[in-house]
């Protein structure tokens, strides 16, 4: 038998069957009602359950979990705007984004943790529109500090909201309560030289060896105001002296070792630092060397420094090589010209005429003096003509040369806090072919210290790779053997060397020649003075003058020093900075 009932109805028995209107008097009439009812009830039912369920949303059903979930979720991310817009509209209308932000990063750095040391856990419902949320804040100096937050929400439409207090911002805190910390300094660590011999010790910051502390050393101060969000967060009190320079400024977290005491919720302590001691640092500076490079820079205005291109350690440093921006004069053009070979523009083997100036956007730019040269880019490079490299660095062109230029290191983050930072105009900022020409040979708006332009012959060294430089011992030791970011490529790294040979052995830096050591250099005077178009004539007071070089360089041989000398109004580069670097190259290949 088929059943064809549908719906809810029942099927209607035979025997119950009657003939008649079926009214509410008749049998018929009451069975028919008594089904209508049975009916009716599941609909009464659902009906009843969806009043409740309007009735539940639309008093605010939603009990904030959602919220409280993303704002945990947020805080872990260090996403201060997204914690933010989990707030409600009237907690937002109390503290807005940007002190919100301000005031969860303060107590962070009150506690020595960073925006991503947060871990959240789940959010527990404790009723009454209140949620717990475990929070684990990893800290510099407290270590792991674990505790809760009681986040209460709010009603916000249809929905709840974060109604945010101070106390949110760390765990365990109360209402009224502050967190704030109190520290001490440990005893600061030991700077050595890389033979061991100190170089800064004790509270005095003493050493058996004055002269060559002296230059490297740096000294001990105040915190600047620049420097007190960072020293800030590193856990020491501001009333402590830090680094203010040379090697006690670039290891200055590990020298001051972790500061002791203790992290307060209000008047209550939920954290304790043990401290430690500052760190023995052990340095790459050479005692040796360093009174060469103090030697041979002589007082003079400037800075020389020499470093070991195959680990990038600084073994020496005079005066402010570091900090000191000048224009780069020609040494720029062991970049324009490594950027031209390395992108086709030239060959080694091109020629150029003989010429005493090029005209560049319609205006003469002369070479020094007024001297006409020419011939192969080998002779071009080796007396340093304005006439070949200036156009050659208009063909290169403002992006590839500013391509090349950063490679080498320029409009990068500098090695060391200490480390002033090279720069070159943007490619559209640049001007026209004059301004690129003028850009090319180290001029314009070219700005460089004596490390860029040494890292820049360092680069030629390591067979075109550029490696960190480093003044930590433990780091340099750890170097491997051709290893460095690449910058150009070992064939043209060759053939840059092949020039810079010709610029010692024959050309405008025959001073720095050592008997029996293959010499790489490269020459430079840059003019700190406009001058009129065509003006040949130069005041050794109005031109810096630039060496920088790299020894041994010869095929089969590995260069052991590279040095960058920068002398301010000391005239041509070949006459005053190549004696100098011969002087620490010599001192620097002794070494053995």
């Amino acid at each position: 038998m088929t059943d064809t009932t549908r719906g809810d109805r029942a099927p209607t028995a035979p025997h119950a069957r009657r003939s008649g209107s079926g009214t509410h008097g008749s049998p018929g009439g009451t069975q028919r009602s008594g089904r209508l009812r049975r009916r009716a009830l599941p609909a009464a039912v659902l009906a009843a359950a969806a009043f409740a369920v309007g009735l539940i949303v639309g008093s605010g059903g939603d009990d904030g979990r959602d919220a409280v979930t993303a704002y945990a979720r947020a805080w872990a991310t260090g996403d201060w705007a997204a914690m933010h817009a989990q707030l409600t509209p009237a907690a937002q209308e109390r503290i807005g984004l940007l002190p919100f932000a301000a005031a969860e990063r303060s107590a962070l750095a009150t506690a020595t943790a960073s925006d991503r040391s947060v871990s959240t856990g789940e959010p527990k419902d404790l009723g009454n529109d209140r949620w717990r949320v475990p929070i684990t804040v990893r800290t510099r100096i407290f270590g792991t500090v674990k505790g809760t937050v009681v986040i209460p929400v709010a009603q916000d439409g249809d929905s709840r909201r974060v109604d945010w207090k101070p106390r949110l911002v760390f765990p365990d805190l109360r209402d009224g309560e502050r967190l704030t910390r109190r520290t001490e300094m440990p005893e600061r660590g030991t700077l050595t030289a890389r033979d061991g011999t100190p170089l800064a010790q004790g509270a005095g910051r003493t050493s058996p060896i004055p002269d060559v502390a002296g230059q490297v050393v740096g000294k001990l101060g105040p915190i600047s105001d620049v420097e007190a969000a960072r020293v800030s967060q590193l856990g020491v009190p501001p009333t402590a002296k830090v680094g203010t320079g040379g090697l006690e400024r670039v290891f200055d977290d590990r020298l001051g070792g972790l500061p002791s005491g203790v992290l307060l919720a209000g008047d209550r302590v939920i954290a304790r630092a043990q401290g430690r001691a500052g760190e023995r640092v052990r340095t790459t500076i050479d005692p040796a060397l360093e009174r060469a490079a103090v030697t041979a820079l002589a007082g003079r205005y400037g800075g020389a420094v020499a470093f070991d291109p195959r680990s990038g350690a600084v073994l020496a440093y005079a005066g402010a090589p570091f900090s000191l921006l000048q224009p780069p004069g020609s040494t720029f053009k062991v970049i324009t010209t490594a950027g031209a070979l390395e992108q086709g523009v030239t060959k080694i083997t091109s020629t150029f005429p003989y010429e005493s100036k090029a005209v560049l956007s319609g205006v003469p730019l002369s070479n020094a003096g007024g001297e006409v040269c020419g011939g192969t880019l080998v002779q071009a490079f080796a007396v340093s003509c304005n006439s070949v490299f200036a156009p050659l660095g208009a063909k290169l062109g403002a992006q590839r040369l500013v391509q090349t230029a950063e490679a080498f290191g320029f409009n990068r983050p500098a090695a060391f806090p200490i480390v002033a930072q090279s720069t070159i105009p943007q490619a559209d900022a640049i001007g026209d072919d004059l301004a690129v020409g003028s850009s090319a040979i180290g001029q314009g708006q070219v700005q460089a210290t004596a490390v860029q332009m040494a890292e820049a012959a360092g680069v030629i060294a390591n067979r075109g790779r550029r490696r960190p430089l480093t003044l930590d011992l433990a780091t340099a030791r750890q170097a491997k053997p051709g290893a460095g970011e690449r910058v150009i490529s070992a064939t043209t790294a060759r053939r840059m060397q092949r020039l810079m040979l010709a610029v010692v052995a024959g050309g405008t830096g025959t001073a720095a020649q050592i008997p029996g050591v293959p010499v790489a250099g490269k020459t430079g005077t840059a003019e700190l003075k406009s001058r009129d178009p065509g003006d040949t004539t130069t005041n050794p007071q109005d031109t810096d003058a630039w060496f920088v070089a790299y020894a041994p360089a010869a095929p089969g041989r590995t260069p052991r020093i590279a040095v960058g000398v920068l002398l301010v109004g000391a005239g041509a580069g070949g006459d005053s900075a190549a004696p100098v670097a011969h002087d620490i190259l010599v001192a620097g290949l002794q070494r053995g």
